[in-house]
């Protein structure tokens, strides 16, 4: 029973971080779009490196215990995972741009304007936080044992 517990713990402090992580890579996903100016399918990968460091220190030194006496081996795949996840993520986005566009608003909140952008950054950190978890679980954990 303590393992299963132990893992919706796990599951727990992922989500925490990865909610972290999603708003420092939208946030300089918006930044680097609506203020410097850059393309959405340019600054998508920036905010998404950005995020992916973050990401690798909380997931070694927070959410997989005992990750941070990994091997090379596991820091080449986590490093592998998160170029996928990249890939992934920008394809997402590129998909949810044609299908959906980006400059619509959806909503204002408190004279702030929601994008669709937003909403598609949103469905494909989803979809990759998925991929993640379950890919970086399996990396990390192996090297651990």
């Amino acid at each position: 029973m303590e393992k299963k517990e132990n893992r919706v713990w796990e599951m727990l402090r992922f989500a925490i971080s990865g909610g972290v992580c999603f708003l420092i890579e939208l946030a300089a996903l918006m930044l680097l779009r609506d203020r410097c100016g850059l393309d959405t399918l340019i600054a998508t990968p920036i905010a998404f490196l950005i995020s992916v460091v973050v990401n690798y220190l909380l997931c070694v030194r927070w959410v997989f215990h005992g990750a941070a006496e990994q091997k090379n081996a596991a820091k080449m795949g986590f490093l592998i995972t998160s170029v996928a996840g990249l890939l992934l993520n920008e394809g997402l986005m590129y998909l949810f741009r044609l299908i959906l566009g980006e400059d619509a608003v959806v909503l204002t909140v408190f004279s702030y304007a929601v994008k669709m952008v937003m909403i598609n950054k949103a469905l494909a950190t989803l979809i990759v936080m998925i991929w993640n978890y379950f890919t970086k679980r399996l990396i990390l954990r192996r090297s651990v044992k």
